[in-house]
């Protein structure tokens, strides 16, 4: 998940060098990041950067309520060698620019080690070079882009993620159609405002077509649009085995009922920002039988479910992906504190070392070339209004990736 990287790059460039500014000239130096020494006390400090107001609001609010379950988990525990995390909490607003801002505040104001968040793609490679500049590691839960973390084939040696990125899951898609649904044409319709969207629809045709099939239609949309029935109708003269969307449930649900109203019986295929719930009551469970999504993980497996209870347990709901996500990054941040304790530096060093962390929505490794997890994706089937396990794939390791070149 999540959206564009080039809004506001001047901006980040900018905040970073005002920010390496009044570090260097009115900090003082300091091993451990974040702007220089840290108080002296019983706590460990880290920044929480969401999207709390604005267009993604939704996204950051439930991302950040994952993370904070996992520190307060820690906390109840007693802490880390008797130390408590403190959340420090700002608003990312659904801007890059104030992306950037608020990751100053945090680093220079209130001293963070580490920071978790924004949500989404175009919001955390804002944030990225104020938090490079000052040695500052981020984990972002929840941004798929590839750009992420590696920049000009050179990864970004204090920015991590927690969520697989959009090759792959495009990749599991086009590999589901062709094999699973035995779809030999498919239709693109895609979120033309989405870098998200975009970047997923161009992955699955590569794959899609490089084993075997043909994309005979491509359409577009906007986020927010509300009727999509005339470009469903021309959709509908494909005749296409199957028609993928990778978008955002709000537009999902309601693509899944107008394509469904008009006659389209054809499987329609999605990618994480499919899963939520909201989805069934948008579109209708009837509507979505025959739609499948990839995802982070099922609820029904067995070692997802001390999260889901304790989310419910909590905020009284159940969690949607993005929450998921934000526990997870909690997960890897403490696990880090855990080996680095109240060091910038040596926390980076100990996410990158993460090997096999049980965290939400399964076990996870980091890899060091990359700084993305390496993690299985399932692929879920709508049906009848609930959501069923269709296929899980294993974790892709480098060795099992550079066997599978060796075979071909």
């Amino acid at each position: 998940m999540f959206f564009g990287k080039k809004k506001f790059r001047l901006a980040a460039m900018l905040a970073g060098g005002l920010l390496a500014c009044s570090i260097f000239t009115g900090c003082g130096g300091g091993s451990q990041g974040g702007g220089g020494d840290k108080p002296a006390g019983d706590e460990i400090v880290v920044g929480a950067n969401f999207e709390l107001t604005g267009n993604h609001a939704q996204y950051g609010a439930n991302a950040n309520n994952g993370f904070k379950l996992a520190i307060k988990e820690v906390n109840d525990a007693g802490g880390i060698n008797g130390k408590k995390i403190k959340i420090v909490e700002a608003d990312a607003k659904s801007e890059a620019a104030e992306s950037v801002n608020a990751a100053t505040k945090l680093i220079s104001d209130d001293k963070v080690v580490a920071l978790v968040g924004p949500a989404v793609t175009a919001n955390v490679i804002a944030e990225s070079q104020v938090a490079t500049d000052s040695k500052v590691p981020i984990i972002a839960p929840a941004a798929t882009n590839p750009d992420v973390t590696v920049e000009g084939g050179k990864v970004k040696p204090y920015v991590f993620r927690a969520c697989f990125i959009d090759p792959q899951q495009s990749e599991v898609m086009a590999q589901f159609a062709r094999k699973d649904l035995n779809a030999t044409k498919a239709v693109l319709y895609l979120d033309s405002s989405s870098d998200y969207s975009k970047s997923l629809g161009k992955i699955f045709k590569e794959k899609f077509e490089a084993d075997g099939g043909t994309v005979v239609m491509e359409e577009a949309f906007l986020a927010k649009d509300q009727d999509f029935k005339a470009a469903l109708t021309k959709i509908q003269t494909a005749n296409a085995d199957v028609i993928f969307v990778p978008a955002y449930y709000e537009e999902v649900g309601k693509i899944v009922k107008q394509a469904r109203e008009l006659g389209i019986t054809a499987a329609i295929l999605g990618t994480d920002g499919w899963d939520d719930s909201k989805v069934v009551d948008i579109a209708g469970k009837d509507a979505l039988n025959n739609t499948f999504f990839c995802t982070h993980y099922f609820e029904g497996d067995a070692d997802v479910q001390a999260f889901i209870k304790a989310y419910q347990a909590e905020y009284k709901n159940d969690p949607n992906v993005f929450a998921a996500l934000g526990y997870d990054a909690g997960k890897m941040l403490i696990n880090a504190i855990e080996k680095g304790g109240n060091d910038s530096d040596k926390i980076r060093d100990g996410v990158e070392s993460i090997t096999d962390l049980q965290v939400g929505t399964g076990k996870i490794t980091m890899d060091a070339a990359t700084h993305n997890p390496i993690k299985g994706i399932v692929v879920i089937e709508n049906k009848n209004g609930m959501r069923e396990l269709r296929t899980k794939i294993a974790p892709v390791t480098p060795e099992s990736a550079e066997r599978k070149e060796a075979d071909n």
